[in-house]
């Protein structure tokens, strides 16, 4: 099973007991609305190649923890899309869950979402229990508010916001979690991954900045010029354009150099480069 349907299956069981009973209606149509049709889907992408490169010797919870990661990040996009953040009517190409079911269900759409994926991961753990504990730390630290999600959305409340410890919370902490998340379900020390997350997760934010700076709505299903209109620290308003484009290259190099010794270390790198080819806007392909 090719890892997208791995994913689709697993989100799908994940939501499926919260949008079955007696669920509020209004509730459950925002929650499937927030995670359905969804996006790339990369920080599970990440999590279950990470786990396939090191035997994925415990499937089901390969398969619960990347759940889990991509329940908290439709979590922080629902929150990230309100009015008293980024005010978005768009997302993934169709209205915001603010927008189509109105605030309140957004606000309890996203904290039912970090909810059901702590549950998703200790339902859904079954052939490697000994990682519950570890994997619960770990994704409680990436939608933390010392340095994870919380913090991230809270740091755009600061006035003075430092860019890297501000994208390290908001886009790392996941990544990081993720190719963690991918060791400790197979079994195989998390810390030697936790660099390869790092530098993901800031290669994934510097390219949604130069998207931000050169798409349009019609290429990325959501609003653009956020980063401006909201007065944000982003890559491009600090370094400008062409060395964002060359700090976006080097931090892939540095991404792939972080793969650690495992069996299917040259299938993982494959994957790596060809989704990373896919970062870099095609506006700014020809700049630097």
């Amino acid at each position: 099973m090719d890892l997208s349907r791995r994913i689709e299956r697993s989100l799908s069981r994940a939501l499926a007991l919260s949008c079955d009973g007696g669920m509020p209606p209004g509730l459950r149509q925002a929650v499937c609305d927030a995670v359905f049709p969804g996006g790339a889907r990369i920080r599970p992408r990440l999590c279950l190649a990470v786990a396939l490169a090191n035997g994925d010797p415990a499937p089901a919870t390969a398969d619960a923890a990347a759940a889990a990661i991509e329940l908290l990040h439709c979590a922080s996009l629902v929150h990230d899309d309100m009015p008293c953040f980024d005010d978005a009517d768009v997302r993934r190409g169709k209205p915001s869950v603010h927008r189509a079911h109105g605030e309140p269900l957004a606000l309890l759409c996203g904290d039912s979402l970090i909810i059901r994926a702590f549950e998703a991961l200790a339902t859904g753990a079954t052939d490697h229990p000994t990682a519950l504990a570890p994997l619960v730390a770990e994704l409680s630290r990436a939608a933390g508010m010392v340095s994870g999600l919380c913090a991230g959305q809270a740091w755009e409340c600061e006035p003075n916001v430092e860019l890297t410890q501000y994208h390290r919370a908001k886009t790392g902490a996941l990544f990081v979690a993720s190719a963690v998340a991918g060791a400790i379900a197979a079994g195989v020390a998390p810390e030697p991954w936790r660099l390869l997350g790092e530098r993901l997760g800031e290669a994934y934010q510097v390219a949604d900045d130069l998207r931000d700076a050169l798409s349009t709505p019609e290429e990325l299903g959501k609003p653009v010029g956020r980063d401006v209109a909201l007065d944000r620290p982003s890559v491009v308003r600090e370094l400008g354009l062409p060395c964002a484009v060359r700090r976006l290259r080097d931090l892939i190099a540095e991404a792939l150099d972080a793969i650690p010794d495992c069996p299917g270390a040259i299938a993982l790198r494959a994957q790596i480069e060809e989704e990373a080819s896919r970062l870099l806007p095609r506006q700014a392909q020809r700049v630097a």
